[in-house]
This record gives structure tokens, C-alpha cells and sequence, in this order.
């Protein structure tokens, strides 16, 4: 059986191993790109299963991702959820109306992450 991969963009080294960690220690391939630019590269040249995605990413934001990911083709139904510190007022809104499918906030909860995780699998495989 296939490992499922997820591919996760985030400019922080500490959250990458964290969320790298807790994902793997369930199973999953975790593939890292450490800003917007290689992060579409890997998705472009090998689609993963779930992108998880910082919004606040240098050079491009998780915004600018979300769309060109969106545009480009085999990328398109991807499921992609932000993980993000941009908690405030219309943030989650914000990030769900620019083509994320999902939102978990910052700090991540490492108990919950695993499930939310597989909730979004679940819902592309249904």
C-alpha cells in the first residue's frame, strides 16, 4: 500500500520538525519546501496528497500559492489547509475565500493535528 504524502510549505525550521514529527510518527510521508517557490516545484513535479501551508511565507505569500497551485493542472483538487498564526478577525475566512480547503491555527495542537489531517484525506477520498 502507498504511503500517503503530504506535502507541508513552511518557512520555519522548529514547526517543520514538529509537524514532520507528529506526521510521520502516524504513518505519513512528510515532503518539506522551506518557501512558495519550491514548494510549488514539488508539488508540480510529484502531487502529494494534502499540502499543508503557512500563509506568512517569504517572497510569495501562502495566498499567491493557493492560487497558482489552484491553475495548475493535476494540483487542482489537491486538498490544501492553511496552517497558520493568522488567527484574527476574518483571517480564517480570508484564507478559506483564496482556495484553502481547510484552516488550523498556530500553535499547532499536536494531540488534534494527526485527525485534522486525516479529516481532510477522508473528504477528498469520499
Amino acid at each position: 500500500m502507498r504511503q500517503t504524502v503530504i506535502l507541508y510549505i513552511e518557512d520555519n525550521p522548529e514547526n517543520r520538525l514538529l509537524v514532520r514529527r507528529v506526521l510521520e510518527a502516524e504513518g505519513y510521508a512528510v515532503v518539506e519546501a522551506v518557501d512558495g517557490p519550491s514548494g510549488l516545484e514539488k508539488a508540480r513535479q510529484s502531487p502529494p496528497d494534502l499540502i499543508l501551508l503557512d500563509i506568512n511565507l517569504p517572497e510569495i505569500d501562502g495566498y499567491q500559492i493557493v492560487s497558482r497551485l489552484r491553475s495548475t493542472p493535476g494540483l487542482s483538487d489537491v486538498p490544501i489547509v492553511a496552517l497558520t498564526a493568522n488567527v484574527m478577525r476574518g483571517d480564517r475566512e480570508r484564507t478559506l475565500s483564496a482556495g484553502c480547503d481547510g484552516y488550523i491555527q498556530k500553535p499547532i495542537d499536536v494531540d488534534t493535528l494527526p485527525e485534522q489531517v486525516a479529516s481532510f484525506l477522508r473528504a477528498r477520498a469520499g
